[in-house]
This record gives C-alpha cells, structure tokens and sequence, in this order.
C-alpha cells in the first residue's frame, strides 16, 4: 500500500482529493496543513478517525520541519497543493504568495533531493512529486484560442507569478537532479467545501442572504470551469500515469463569462430557496470597479491528458453548478465556521 504525503489537504481541492482517495482508492494518505484562514477544520472532520488518513500540523516553509516529516513518513509520492491562492490578497500582500507558493515548493524540492538519496533504486524511480499550479501562469487570451503545455508563460498577478516561478523551480529539479516531477495547470475549480471569498461559494451565500451580488468591471471576464471531483481524479490519473518531467492541462472544456456564472447561480437558488425578501436573486447583482491586472479570458486545451492518459472529465456545467449550490444549501454550519470577514469580500 502506497502511502502519499499531500501538502495542503485542508483546502478545497486537497479536501476533495483525500477524501476521493481514501473512497475510492487502496493507499494511505498523510495530509501536511498549516491550517490557515482558509481552512475550515469541519471539512474533514468525517475521516480523521480513518484508518488511513493522518494529520500533521505545520509549515512548508519551515526547512527543519519539512525534512523530518518526509524522512519519518518516507512517501511514495508527494502531492503538492499547499498554496495562498485568492488573487485579491496577492494584490494587497504580495510576500506570503512569495513565502509560501515559491519558497515553501523550492523548500519541498530540496528535502525530496536529499531524501530520494537515501532510497533504494526502484522506490527512487517510481516516487513521483505532483506539482498543482494553475492556469494562470500562463496570462491572458484575447478572444480565440487556448492554453497548451508549451504556452509562455506571461502571469499578471503576484499570485500567478509566484506559481510560475515555483513551476520553473519544478522543472529545473527535473532536468538537473533528476527528480521525477509532474505539474498540472487546471482551470477554474467549483464545487463543495471551498472558502467563500471564492466566486461562486461567495455568490451562492451572499443570494441565498438575499446581499448584493459584486461583480466585477462587465462581467464579461471568462473562465473555463471544471467540477472539482473532475479535477481530482485527473491529478490521481496523472499521478500513476504521467511521465516524470512532463506537464499536463487540465480544463472542463466549458467557457463562461462571470456573469454568465453569476446569472447561473441565482436561477438554481430562486429555485431551490425561493425567499419573500428578494423575488430574484438576479435584483441583487452589482457592478463593481475591475480589479487590477484583471485578466480578460483563460481557456485550457486539455487534448494532452485526454489523448495520451485517457482521462475525460464527467460532469457537465449546470449538472456539477447545481449539486455545489444544493451543497452549500445543505451545509449552513460548515459556512458557519468559516471566517464571517470574507463573506463580504468582493472576487
């Protein structure tokens, strides 16, 4: 039974990816967190008894830690998910995306240098370190046409240029030491238990409460979407299929616009908690100033995982948009316990 060290497990898709793991699949997970705002502890509250799952606190950051914790859980494989990833607070904080997206990914990279020194042949060869970035690394596209693995990388965000530098960190590891690395870009994630400064746990909250709804410049900013559980079983595909120094795209294959998404949400919540105080959730919507450094489109062509690992993402837009509103619907305490502060947070 393999056992797999995942950095970030809290968060929204390293909770999605244990859980998936541990249903669906024979192996042993160890989840590293520093538990940050961002981390609501209630999201895997229903398997820390499991036989197969543990929990360490800390900081991937902290050199003295990260090279104990590798050495005392000796891994099959790593899969790298901690990362400070809202867009907006890398616009008024620039320097924990530094820390903790590039210096925390170098610090993960050096301690695996040494450890994989100290294994046998085999174990070496087949360990595998997945690298989770983002598409955008990757900057802007105008109207037409899509991201590849060989697309420049031209990020505009402080967060983004952070995950780029890391990637570039990643690589370099692979062509000079010869660790078996994989990164994965992905487009926008939706789905149950992410923190609601997000777009659409954000507006699915502030409708249901009947509060504005802020969208930001036209709304006619676009995302490629993918379903969170899509995600998480292309990283495990990629994880025991991919080729140790190579990059994978990971997208949904559906484009829309934010207020596209927005306009989504209010038809699904008018329908499944119709309210006396606001008729449509739709009144609520309100235009806000643009962000800085707003990218206009990302867009992924997936065809490499598809073609050459076999993996196809399965939920449809509306069906996957629907079960994560009703989820949030179902879990007022989980929503609860998250920071009250963010609630209120323009994405």
């Amino acid at each position: 039974m393999k056992t797999i060290l995942v950095t970030g497990g809290s968060g929204f898709i390293g909770t999605n990816f244990i859980k998936m793991c541990l249903e669906q699949h024979d192996c042993k997970i160890v989840n590293v967190d520093k538990l940050t705002y961002a981390v609501n502890s209630n999201s895997l509250l229903s398997i820390v008894n499991h036989p197969r799952y543990s929990f360490i606190h800390g900081d991937i950051t902290d050199k003295e830690f990260v090279v104990k914790t590798i050495r005392w859980q000796n891994p099959d494989a790593i899969v790298h998910f901690a990362a400070e990833t809202h867009v907006d607070r890398s616009i008024l904080d620039p320097e924990v995306f530094l820390k903790t997206n590039t210096c925390g990914t170098f610090t993960l990279l050096e301690a695996l240098r040494h450890h994989l020194n100290t294994l046998d042949g085999d174990r070496a060869k087949d360990f595998r370190f997945l690298h989770i970035s983002t598409d955008e690394v990757y900057g802007a596209l105008k109207e037409s046409g899509y991201f590849t693995e060989t697309s420049q990388y031209a990020p505009s965000s402080p967060y983004s240029a952070s995950k780029a530098a890391a990637d570039h960190f990643v690589k370099a590891y692979y062509t000079t030491f010869g660790i078996p690395t994989l990164i994965t870009h992905c487009s926008n994630n939706y789905g149950p238990y992410q923190f609601p400064e997000k777009l659409i746990p954000l507006m699915t909250i502030n409708a249901l409460n009947c509060k504005p709804l802020p969208v930001y410049g036209n709304g006619k900013n676009v995302r490629d979407w993918i379903f969170v559980e899509d995600h998480c079983s292309a990283l495990w595909t990629v994880l025991n299929k991919g080729i140790p120094g190579e990059t994978y795209n990971i997208g949904g294959n559906c484009e829309k616009t934010n207020l596209e998404v927005v306009e989504a949400i209010c038809t699904i919540i008018d329908e499944l908690a119709p309210s006396i105080e606001c008729k449509t959730r739709a009144s609520l919507l309100t235009f806000v100033t643009d962000r800085l450094g707003h990218d206009w489109r990302y867009a992924i062509d997936s065809s490499k995982i598809r073609q050459e690992l076999g993996w196809e993402p399965t939920f449809n837009f509306n069906e996957g948009l629907k079960r994560t509103v009703a989820w949030y619907l179902d879990n007022p305490n989980w929503i609860k316990t998250c920071n009250d502060s963010t609630l209120s947070k323009v994405k």
